[in-house]
């Protein structure tokens, strides 16, 4: 039976890392908490279960998850963000892989919580995680945030049934916070990486998030919540294309 690596890291979060930690009984031969220097009690909690801790300086969500992968005993690995659980249905599938791993990958839809409510449908929701894998034939890759496993060509990944559940925000003024934080590096990373923004860029990314995440993907079925997810989650399309064309603005040599 193949042994699994658990990898999460962290930064001040403490209110998700237990239930995080709890999820992953039974399931996981090795826990590894890699840690950007948390100043509230994520290590404490951390020391009551059987949890290498590793302080490490934040790079990047990227590189920070790749460092993970490098302190790994196994190469079968699991990794969970700190806001998130396995279901009861997905520590059952995980444990008949245990039994009997054919794949290099297993991916499984996560389940979103959005200010209290379980949101269905949206681009939320089937939101489909690869976060299971042979690490010798992947690594994370693409910008350093919204990062995602890349596998080697020719990679098996099998879907497996059970839910990821993530606390995604407990308010929409917290989902605002985040998203001026994020759509800064993702501009940046952007940039880096040579993309362009038009004068339209980020009202034509705007207009079409929503739509086709209210719209087309049934997000008005989750009432006024599913409302929120999708206006907020495509002003942080638009956020992105209106700070990547400022920084074009202030560089207009490149």
């Amino acid at each position: 039976m193949p042994q699994i690596s658990a990898v999460i890291i962290t930064f001040n979060v403490e209110a998700f890392i237990e239930r995080c930690l709890e999820s992953l009984s039974g399931v996981a031969d090795e826990i590894i908490v890699v840690d950007s220097y948390s100043t509230d009690s994520t290590q404490e909690i951390c020391s009551r279960h059987n949890v290498r801790f590793i302080a490490h300086t934040f790079n990047g969500y990227r590189d920070q998850k790749n460092y993970a992968l490098s302190l790994t005993t196994y190469y079968h690995v699991l990794s969970l963000d700190a806001d998130e659980a396995l279901s009861e249905e997905l520590k059952k599938s995980i444990l008949a892989i245990k039994e009997n791993w054919k794949y290099d990958g297993y991916k499984f839809n996560r389940l979103n919580n959005y200010c209290g409510q379980w949101i269905r449908h949206s681009k939320w929701y089937p939101d489909k995680q690869l976060r299971l894998f042979d690490s010798k034939k992947c690594k994370w890759g693409g910008f350093n945030i919204h990062e995602k496993v890349l596998m080697e060509k020719g990679s098996r990944v099998h879907k497996v049934k059970g839910n990821l559940l993530h606390w995604a925000y407990s308010s929409s003024e917290e989902h605002i916070e985040k998203i001026q934080k994020y759509s800064t590096i993702a501009a940046n990373e952007y940039y880096k990486a040579g993309r362009k923004a038009g004068p339209f860029t980020a009202v034509l990314h705007y207009s079409w998030s929503f739509f086709s995440s209210f719209i087309l993907l049934l997000g008005f079925l989750d009432g006024y919540k599913g409302y929120l997810v999708c206006s907020i989650t495509a002003y942080s399309s638009y956020l992105k294309y209106v700070k990547l064309r400022k920084l074009q603005k202030q560089n207009p040599e490149r």
